[in-house]
């Protein structure tokens, strides 16, 4: 079992700033990448950002130059820093990390989802 634990969301005006951090804990041999979705009410889910155990990293067009992805392997968390946000950022964000267990399965879990708002 994998366990994911985000925090960092919250009621912010357009213009701030917000930072989201995802901690993984449990049955964990190694994390291949870790990012960060999001979705509004009435759309699809997207892709916001994502980073790779050697730190490539990519982004959805729409955030680009505003949020960065970033990973802490020691402690196998994920954050992404949330800057110059948008009304349009407006939705529920979800951590998503993919590895594999110690008995060499490949897992891939999603966070309980974390409520960002974007609103005068």
């Amino acid at each position: 079992q994998v366990q994911l634990v985000e925090s960092g969301g919250g009621l912010v005006q357009p213009g701030g700033s917000l930072r989201l951090s995802c901690a993984a804990s449990g049955s964990i041999f190694s994390i291949y990448a870790m990012g960060w979705y999001r979705q509004a009410p009435g759309k699809q889910r997207e892709l916001v950002a994502r980073i790779t155990s050697g730190g490539s990293t990519k982004y959805a067009d729409s955030v680009k130059g505003r949020f960065t992805i970033s990973r802490d392997n020691a402690k196998n968390t994920v954050y992404l820093q949330m800057d110059s946000l948008k009304p349009e950022d407006t939705a529920v964000y979800y951590c998503n990390v993919d590895g594999s267990h110690l008995d060499g399965r490949d897992f891939g879990s999603w966070g309980q989802g974390t409520q960002v708002t974007v609103s005068s």
